[in-house]
């Protein structure tokens, strides 16, 4: 949620002075001024776990009913390059390029009748699909507060503005404090295994906006030390904090361990690891990024996708402190 990130000790300098600043103003009266329809009253969290990640409110505009593109007339995207997958049954599927999120991080779309949040905070690699509904209640439309918990993006609803923690799709603050959206199945992969396996697909056109589109905005993250504004525990097992998981529910398993294995079923869950996959995080070019793979999950029994993220371990341990490390030990 920067302009740029780099590896190294400029990245930790600005954490350090970060954690300072930004701490001492995470208190709701600092906020109230740009945040006039929040109900800071309810909150489930310590305020001073809440810290800016650098913009303001809507600084990382969201993008409303994206256009989209007939998989076959698609012409910027690379081969290696990643997308967020969301088939619904009886609904062509559709891919939403990294390329996009990296700089939107929130794509409010309908798919049928399912209205959905397509979301992915780049600090910790957490890309989710969300159904915008909550209970019976009308569609939520979510944009960027520009805040970070445990670095991982803090989304809110235009509708009451309550925020909401992006990474477990979970309200914090604010009216819907305790509720919970639905997480859809969705995968990321790469461009050529989209289009290769939905010839016939859509995928989402670029927005009208002044973006670099294709190059990353945080260059060498994913082999840095550190995630950038993060001040909570290392994950356990000596793990490193920028390592990739594959989360189901509270689960994770090492991305490693899943690409050493190429298939592995456990838990009643079949992991299918493919090469090709370029890392979004890597290189200036997200097309020249190294190859982290793609990992697709399924239950063993229906044979259904299963809902799931691919994280970065620090993240995982931040927000499911009591959950397990499938290691295979």
């Amino acid at each position: 949620m920067m302009k740029q990130v780099t590896a190294g000790a400029a990245l930790l300098r600005t954490a350090a002075v970060c954690l300072t600043a930004c701490a001492a103003s995470a208190q709701p009266e600092s906020w109230q001024a740009e945040w006039p329809a929040t109900d800071f009253s309810i909150s489930l969290v310590d305020f001073s776990e809440i810290v800016s990640g650098g913009p303001p409110k809507d600084g990382i505009p969201a993008i409303n009913n994206p256009s989209f593109l007939q998989a076959a007339d698609e012409r910027r995207l690379s081969q290696r390059e990643p997308v967020m997958t969301l088939e619904i049954s009886g609904e062509v599927p559709r891919a939403y390029p990294i390329r996009y999120l990296l700089w939107h991080e929130i794509i409010n779309d309908t798919v049928g009748e399912t209205p959905v949040a397509v979301t992915y905070c780049p600090l910790c690699n957490s890309g989710i699909v969300f159904d915008r509904r909550v209970g019976n209640g009308a569609p939520l439309t979510f944009g960027v507060t520009g805040k970070l918990r445990h670095s991982d993006m803090i989304m809110f609803d235009r509708q009451t503005e309550s925020w909401w923690q992006q990474a477990v799709g979970e309200g914090i603050v604010g009216e819907h404090a305790g509720r919970a959206l639905k997480e859809l199945p969705a995968w990321t992969e790469s461009w050529e295994q989209f289009v290769g396996r939905n010839p016939d697909g859509l995928v989402m056109d670029e927005p009208e906006h002044h973006r670099s589109y294709g190059s990353n905005p945080y260059r060498q993250y994913d082999t840095s030390e550190r995630p950038f504004l993060y001040f909570g525990e290392n994950p356990p097992f000596e793990i490193h904090p920028l390592s990739r998981v594959v989360r189901v529910e509270n689960r994770a398993w090492p991305l490693e361990r899943l690409r050493n294995a190429g298939t592995l079923t456990e838990h009643g869950l079949e992991f299918s690891w493919t090469h090709g996959q370029a890392s979004p995080l890597d290189t200036r070019s997200i097309a020249d990024g190294r190859d982290i793979g793609m990992v697709r999950v399924r239950d063993t029994g229906s044979r259904l996708d299963v809902a799931h993220d691919v994280m970065f371990a620090f993240a995982f341990h931040a927000f499911h402190s009591d959950g397990e490390w499938m290691l295979g030990n």
